[in-house]
């Protein structure tokens, strides 16, 4: 398929990557390196500076919109927290969601991206220091979409879905459904029919996140799918990452021009640069002895790898405070005419 033809046409003949091709087709890039918003430069640049444009100038009727449904810009007081449809310092539309429980998670329109999931007074979800909220760029942190492509390739660095607008569809004081369709900016990239839903729902005791993408033309089309998760450390000290990575193989990126390694301890903890690929992994559980709490990631459909990212020693990003565990499809999903695909996420807090 041309969205894969640069970067798997000569590893096999029907793109089936096992861990050995992994590693050599990404020896030479970096995926998680800051790299231009498209292939052609100077296009995307402009494409990314219209669409934020587009986005203030969007503010107005959203807001319309908002109220005649009853959200407004304060549409409810859950557990004392007010709820709605709000707008950030730099004009950026985001929505908020509250319970009963005083819980809270931040919602933007702008790359779709869950930047905050507040539960028990404790934040779980990281921006970096370093993040742009006027969507002149993607914001760096949150719950960031990369679809439909992982890395780089064929298009741009990590596709689209993280740099465009999505609409409100549907949403209520603890719930919301936002919608990404095509547009002239998506079709210059990647001119296929596509819709992708992502709904968030901030339950009593967890966050869960769907993405939907549904296929609306007759031709099929592959794609990959991530959230690039980026979740609160306290400190690297004080954190750890448990699940079934004891015995596994996984693409250690940080060394030579990408090594497969296997991974012989039972918890993963953080003391240097990384970018680590562990396929067939999806149970992470995130320990913090700092604030006693535990983060269980639950990807109970669709989302297969994780991978792990962390700038170590970069102070500008603010490395020693967050970690990426990523909810990853790596390997092409071809996605069949009027077919569907699914990724359930969801994050439940707890107590060490």
């Amino acid at each position: 398929h041309p969205l894969f033809l640069i970067r798997f046409t000569y590893l096999h003949p029907i793109m089936k990557l096992s861990l050995a091709v992994l590693a050599a087709a990404l020896a030479s890039a970096n995926a998680f390196s800051a790299s231009p918003l498209a292939t052609n430069a100077a296009v995307s640049r402009s494409s990314v500076v219209l669409e934020a444009s587009k986005n203030k100038q969007k503010i107005a009727s959203r807001s319309k919109w908002a109220e005649k449904r009853g959200y407004g810009t304060a549409a409810a007081d859950a557990g004392g927290v007010t709820a709605g449809l709000m707008t950030n310092d730099d004009g950026l539309e985001y929505v908020r969601l509250a319970n009963a429980n005083g819980d809270t998670s931040d919602i933007y329109l702008f790359g779709g991206v869950v930047t905050s999931y507040i539960t028990g007074g404790q934040d779980y979800i990281a921006v970096r220091p370093d993040a742009k909220m006027d969507g002149s760029k993607p914001i760096s942190g949150g719950l960031s979409h990369c679809w439909p492509q992982f890395g780089p390739g064929a298009i741009q660095q990590h596709g689209f879905a993280r740099n465009v607008n999505w609409t409100v569809k549907s949403m209520t004081d603890t719930s919301v459904e936002l919608e990404m369709a095509p547009s002239d900016y998506t079709k210059e990239i990647w001119d296929k029919e596509f819709l992708c839903t992502f709904s968030v729902t901030l339950e009593d005791d967890k966050l869960s996140t769907k993405m939907l993408v549904d296929n609306k033309g007759e031709e099929s089309f592959d794609f990959q799918a991530a959230l690039h998760s980026y979740f609160t450390v306290s400190a690297l000290d004080n954190f750890s990452i448990a699940g079934s990575f004891k015995g596994k193989e996984f693409l250690n990126k940080m060394v030579g021009e990408g090594e497969m390694q296997t991974e012989e301890r039972e918890e993963i903890t953080i003391a240097e640069e990384y970018d680590r690929v562990y396929m067939g992994v999806n149970d992470p559980v995130l320990k913090d002895t700092g604030i006693s709490k535990t983060l269980t990631i639950a990807n109970t459909a669709g989302y297969e790898d994780t991978v792990l990212w962390n700038p170590y020693g970069e102070e500008g990003m603010g490395y020693n405070n967050f970690v990426c565990v990523e909810s990853v499809k790596f390997d092409p999903v071809t996605l069949d005419g009027g077919a569907s695909w699914t990724g359930d996420m969801s994050l439940s807090a707890g107590d060490l």
